[in-house]
């Protein structure tokens, strides 16, 4: 069958489906990261359903192949027939197919069958650029070409196919592509994945039937990771699932590049096996849609609070890097995952504890001074929650014998507390409470608005990452919840909106709010690496 027909009538209302049937016909992966096993995976993660006929039984792992044992031809064509004898088939993928016998099998039962959708992975290069399949087994491959309606060959394989030697550029490539699809009247996938550069380019080769092509070139960035088992058997399982969804070759690849670029940003989490481990399939699926199990804490839908104009976004962007090496302290990510000491836990909520009392008189200041009434009670707001809420929360968390000198912290006179302070948290409540007497009162106001807004704004951001970890048994469940109140979310919204006009006033008040809140994110950075005791 060519492209063109198949595309005319998969674009119809009642061949395009919202969950396609896919079988895939290839051989199998215990270790679960290439093969029929990927294909499934890569089916049911693009939103199909599934099924599977194997054509060889193969020993392997994260290392590679030990041992193929391939079954008589004669009972893959059982499964075949079994499986399109009962179920509407909406597409099929093929694999690895090993023999010319196999190869030929497949063949006719696609001539009798016909599934309206049909791609092709070519199994015949490995990674070691050795030959997988004999000159007859090859020649049995370029004969099934005729029947596929996209073939997704590596650079080794699209030359295999044409018999000439590996394209060494995109260009080159390119050409092979076309030669390749004019001579099989078939669309061509063009994967550079073998190339050097910084990006991964995909082109989609489509003969328009009038001896020129329709080219659909999507580009991603190269992810640097050795977790790419099963790419190749991944995306062409998703292209066959997306087309029958889609019924557009172009949308189609479009969204098969951005589920396997995720898959392989994130393929490092898995930690399966210690060779070339398999891409995260369904990385998309659990961060965007997966229920808690039972005695798992749900976590709500959290939205970050956005920057509230073009001021706030660009002083957000500023200190991305910053805030991404607060992720990576071994304090946020012992609270996070649950292993932080309690000592170190402990630690934290008494300079907290200080830092709480500093923090409600720097909004209390900001209260007096707010040039409008909305910002006044506002800020005297905060203030007063800083002080019951929040300390209370630390009271509760360790109690009177704790043996942190919260207690202590919350019982001394006003000023006072500062002795149980450490230099850090000392050094954030002089960065923090440093008034200029010279300065005008709208001056002093503009640099506490944006001193105090990290310690909203920074919570928030890290917090929500967070709240994603906790779970029933988490040992700072309580403490991990307080991130997802939802008036926690409001009043930092509030505050950014505030932070927002201060910075569309004059230079001199614009430079004084920037440089406050630059500084508190770095003191928010400085603060939680402290929490970690030796």
């Amino acid at each position: 069958m060519s492209p063109l027909s198949s595309t005319e009538t998969a674009n119809s209302t009642d061949a395009a489906r919202s969950i396609p049937r896919v079988l895939s016909i290839a051989g199998t992966d215990p270790s679960g990261g290439a093969g029929i096993q990927a294909d499934l995976k890569s089916i049911a993660a693009t939103g199909g359903y599934g099924m599977a006929a194997v054509t060889a039984l193969v020993a392997q792992n994260t290392h590679g192949v030990r041992s193929v044992l391939t079954p008589p031809p004669d009972f893959l064509r059982e499964q075949l027939e079994a499986v399109s004898d009962d179920v509407v088939i909406d597409a099929v993928k093929i694999g690895m197919l090993g023999t010319a016998e196999v190869t030929r099998t497949v063949g006719s039962w696609l001539a009798e069958a016909r599934p309206p959708v049909v791609v092709l992975d070519p199994v015949m290069v490995a990674t070691s650029g050795d030959r997988l399949l004999s000159e007859g087994a090859e020649n049995a491959l370029r004969d099934l070409l005729h029947r596929v309606d996209l073939v997704t060959p590596n650079l080794p394989e699209l030359a295999a196919l044409l018999r000439e030697d590996p394209a060494q550029n995109w260009s080159q490539a390119l050409d092979q592509g076309r030669r390749l699809a004019a001579a099989y009247s078939t669309a061509v996938l063009v994967k550079g994945g073998h190339l050097m550069g910084d990006a991964a380019p995909d082109a989609l080769v489509v003969p328009d039937g009038a001896g020129g092509f329709a080219v659909t070139e999507v580009s991603s960035a190269r992810v640097a990771t050795k977790n790419t088992h099963g790419t190749g058997c991944s995306l062409s399982a998703a292209m066959a699932t997306l087309f029958a969804r889609t019924g557009n070759w172009g949308q189609t690849l479009t969204a098969a590049k951005a589920w396997l670029q995720e898959a392989l940003e994130t393929a490092d989490l898995l930690d399966v096996g210690t060779g070339h481990g398999p891409v995260n399939h369904f990385h998309g699926v659990w961060e965007r849609g997966l229920a808690p199990l039972p005695g798992q804490v749900a976590v709500p839908e959290r939205v970050l609070p956005a920057p509230a104009g073009s001021l706030t976004a660009g002083l957000w962007e500023a200190t991305a890097g910053l805030r991404t090496r607060i992720d990576e302290l071994d304090f946020v990510r012992g609270l996070g995952d649950g292993s932080l000491d309690h000592r170190s836990f402990g630690f934290y909520l008494a300079q907290d504890a200080v830092y709480l009392r500093g923090y409600a008189r720097a909004m209390a200041r900001a209260s007096e001074l707010a040039p409008r009434l909305q910002e006044q009670v506002f800020w005297a707001a905060g203030a007063r929650n800083a002080l019951d809420a929040e300390l209370d929360l630390h009271r509760n968390w360790l109690g009177p014998a704790g043996g942190t000198g919260v207690e202590q912290v919350l019982s001394a006179p006003a000023g006072t507390d500062l002795a149980a302070a450490g230099p850090v948290t000392r050094g954030y409540l002089n960065h923090l409470l440093g008034r200029d007497r010279d300065a005008e009162d709208s001056l002093e106001y503009a640099r506490l608005v944006g001193a105090v807004l990290p310690c909203f704004w920074v919570y928030a951001d890290v917090g929500a990452r967070l709240q994603e970890l906790n779970h029933a048994t988490h040992p700072y469940r309580e403490w991990l919840d307080t991130y997802a109140d939802p008036g926690f979310a409001a009043a930092t919204e509030q505050a950014i909106g505030i932070l927002e006009s201060v910075l569309a006033g004059d230079a001199a008040e614009r430079q004084a709010a920037q440089e406050a809140f630059t500084g508190s994110v770095q003191w928010e950075h400085d603060f939680f690496a402290a929490g970690m005791l030796p």
